[in-house]
C-alpha cells in the first residue's frame, strides 16, 4: 500500500462533482440491494408518459433509464450537480430544473404519472402526491437508518438516539400515507461496505459532506492516520449502508395537506447518502 501522505494528497485533489463513484473502483466496495433499483427505474420510466426524477444528482443513475417518456423532467438543488445533469440528460430528452431541497415543486397538480428518486434528502411527500395523477406511482430508493455510521462515528464519536431514529422506514411510510399515498412496497436491507485505503475515506467524506460536516484532511488528520494504521494492520475497514425501497400510489381523492418530513436536520445530515 502506498504511503499515507500520497493517498491523502491524491484523494484531496480529485474532483468530487456529480454522483459517479467510479474513482473508488479497487479502493472500496458496497453491496447492492437485492431489488435492483436501476432496473426497476428503467422499467418504470419506459412505461410512463410523463415522469419526474427528484434530486437527480448528476443524472448518472437516471441516464441509465433512457430512452425516456415524451415528458421527462429531473430536479436538482446543488448547482454543480444541476449543471452536470443538464449536460448529461438534455441530449437524452430530459429537462433539468434547479429546485432547492424542501422548496415547492414548480409543476402543476397531476403533471406526472411517475415520480422517482434515489436517495432523497427528505422526501417532500405532500408535493409528490400533488404532482402525481390519481393512480400515479412514486418509486424510490431511500437511505435507511444508521447508514455508514461506523465510518461517521470514527470521526464524530458515538451518535445519539435522534440520529439513529432518522430515516426510519415506518415513519416515512406514515408520512407518505398522511399525504395521500398508499405504500404498496417497503423493503429495507443493510449492506456491507469495505474500504481498502485511507484515500477512499477522504474521497467519501469530501463527496458526502453531510456525513462529517466541515471535514478536511487537515482538520481530521489524527482520525485519518488512526484509520490508515487500522487498515494496514487489520485489512479493510467495514461499515454498513442501509437502503429502503419505497413504492407508493396516489389515491383518487384530493391529496391531503399532511406534514412535511419529521426527520430532524441533524439526523438527515448523518443518515442521507444520496
Amino acid at each position: 500500500m502506498r504511503p499515507y501522505d500520497e493517498l491523502v494528497a491524491e484523494a484531496s485533489a480529485v474532483s468530487v462533482d456529480g454522483w459517479d463513484f467510479s474513482w473508488l473502483d479497487g479502493r472500496a466496495t458496497e453491496e447492492r440491494p437485492s431489488w435492483g433499483y436501476a432496473g426497476r427505474l428503467a422499467e418504470a420510466w419506459r412505461g410512463a408518459r410523463a415522469a419526474l426524477d427528484l434530486q437527480t444528482g448528476g443524472g448518472e443513475v437516471l441516464a441509465t433509464a433512457a430512452p425516456f417518456p415524451p415528458v421527462a423532467v429531473a430536479t436538482e438543488g446543488w448547482p454543480p450537480n444541476a449543471a452536470r445533469a443538464t449536460r448529461l440528460l438534455h441530449p437524452l430528452g430530459c429537462a433539468v430544473v434547479t429546485v432547492d431541497d424542501g422548496a415547492p415543486l414548480p409543476f402543476a397538480d397531476g403533471a406526472f404519472e411517475l415520480v422517482t428518486s434515489r436517495h432523497p434528502v427528505a422526501p417532500p411527500w405532500t408535493e409528490i402526491a400533488r404532482v402525481l395523477v390519481p393512480g400515479g406511482t412514486y418509486l424510490a430508493q431511500h437511505v435507511g437508518p444508521a447508514s455508514g455510521f461506523e465510518l461517521i462515528e470514527a470521526f464524530l464519536g458515538p451518535l445519539d438516539e435522534a440520529h439513529r431514529r432518522g430515516r426510519d422506514p415506518l415513519a416515512e411510510s406514515a408520512e407518505a400515507r398522511a399525504a395521500g399515498l398508499e405504500v404498496t412496497e417497503l423493503r429495507t436491507e443493510r449492506l456491507r461496505i469495505e474500504i481498502l485505503d485511507v484515500g477512499a475515506v477522504v474521497y467519501l467524506l469530501r463527496k458526502l459532506v453531510w456525513w462529517v460536516p466541515g471535514f478536511t484532511p487537515e482538520r481530521y488528520d489524527d482520525e485519518l492516520r488512526a484509520l490508515d494504521a487500522r487498515i494496514r494492520r487489520d485489512g479493510p475497514f467495514v461499515a454498513h449502508s442501509s437502503r429502503t425501497l419505497v413504492v407508493a400510489v396516489r389515491g383518487h381523492s384530493k391529496p391531503k395537506s399532511g406534514p412535511k418530513s419529521t426527520t430532524t436536520s441533524t439526523a438527515q445530515a448523518a443518515n442521507t447518502g444520496r
